[in-house]
């Protein structure tokens, strides 16, 4: 494919991904995008997949005002910090998320191996914590309240989603008004999600994010389950058993932190599922997992 009908191929995949969503909204003014070599990137989408992002930004999903629940989330779309597989694990769950009544935001996150990066391993949690400061911003205007905005992350972004969860260190400040504004979720949900850079690690996470060969620092530090704090928030965790392309293991390790912490903590490990437990179509008892997440959003009390 060449010349005219590429470009007219890129531009009908490029309105078919912002027509499903209501919005996009960018994360970063323009000039003032942190870690930055000023390289001008495009958006590279194929397949369902994200394999650069040019304009870090969120995909917007408002529920109808009637059933507006003024509870926000954003998701961390997964992908091995590779690529972001942003319909499966982004824009299905954030129409599954309107069902509820709760405003859900699509993360487009800037990826570790991107060549403008100038420190990869913190351009995902860079946005990530700009994303949360934008919502609690406009929080009265979309009818959220500021102490109901939570995280999601599927696989490489449940990484992403208990990293927010657990900084203290702002690397998301540029000097405007938002600085002031918390960027710690009230809540975090994680789908078979990555969480250590140790021994049970997802290899390709962590060799995106944090190259070949990290230090042992490095590692410690992406970890997090060597990260937890007391401030931390409760966490819902949905696994599978036969998962074997992150060790179920994962989940485990932050579940026993969480616990060592006091963190009030759901924690689901299903017989089946692998590393495709989705939204519908789950074997057995894995199907539950939606049913279990709004229960514990409503017992929490962010859902009422």
């Amino acid at each position: 494919m060449h010349g005219k009908a590429a470009s007219l191929f890129v531009a009908y995949v490029l309105s078919t991904f912002v027509m499903q969503a209501q919005d996009f909204i960018p994360l970063w003014p323009a000039g003032k995008m942190p870690n930055t070599k000023g390289m001008r990137l495009k958006d590279s989408i194929y397949n369902e997949r994200v394999y650069q992002v040019g304009t870090p930004g969120m995909y917007t999903f408002f529920p109808s005002v009637q059933e507006n629940k003024q509870c926000a989330v954003i998701i961390c779309p997964g992908g091995g910090y590779h690529h972001l597989s942003y319909q499966i694990s982004g824009f299905q769950l954030a129409k599954w998320f309107n069902t509820m009544g709760i405003s859900a935001f699509v993360l487009n996150y800037r990826l570790p191996n991107a060549p403008d990066l100038a420190q990869r391993e913190i351009g995902p949690l860079q946005d990530a914590q700009r994303a949360i400061r934008v919502i609690r911003a406009n929080a009265d205007r979309w009818k959220i309240q500021k102490d109901k905005i939570g995280v999601m992350g599927v696989s490489a972004g449940g990484h992403l989603a208990a990293s927010l969860g657990n900084s203290t260190d702002d690397v998301a400040a540029i000097g405007d008004s938002l600085n002031t504004i918390s960027f710690r979720p009230d809540f975090t949900i994680l789908v078979s999600p990555v969480i250590t850079m140790g021994q049970y690690t997802h290899k390709g996470s962590r060799e995106n994010l944090l190259g070949n060969n990290p230090s042992k620092e490095l590692v410690e530090k992406y970890s997090m389950e060597l990260q937890v704090k007391s401030a931390t928030p409760p966490c819902f965790i949905a696994d599978a058993f036969n998962d074997k392309g992150v060790d179920p293991r994962n989940s485990l390790l932050f579940y026993h932190a969480l616990l060592e912490k006091n963190i009030s903590t759901s924690f689901h490990v299903f017989p089946q599922g692998g590393h495709n437990i989705a939204l519908r179509n789950n074997p057995g008892s894995a199907q539950l997992w939606t049913s279990l997440c709004e229960m514990w959003l409503t017992e929490m009390g962010f859902l009422k």
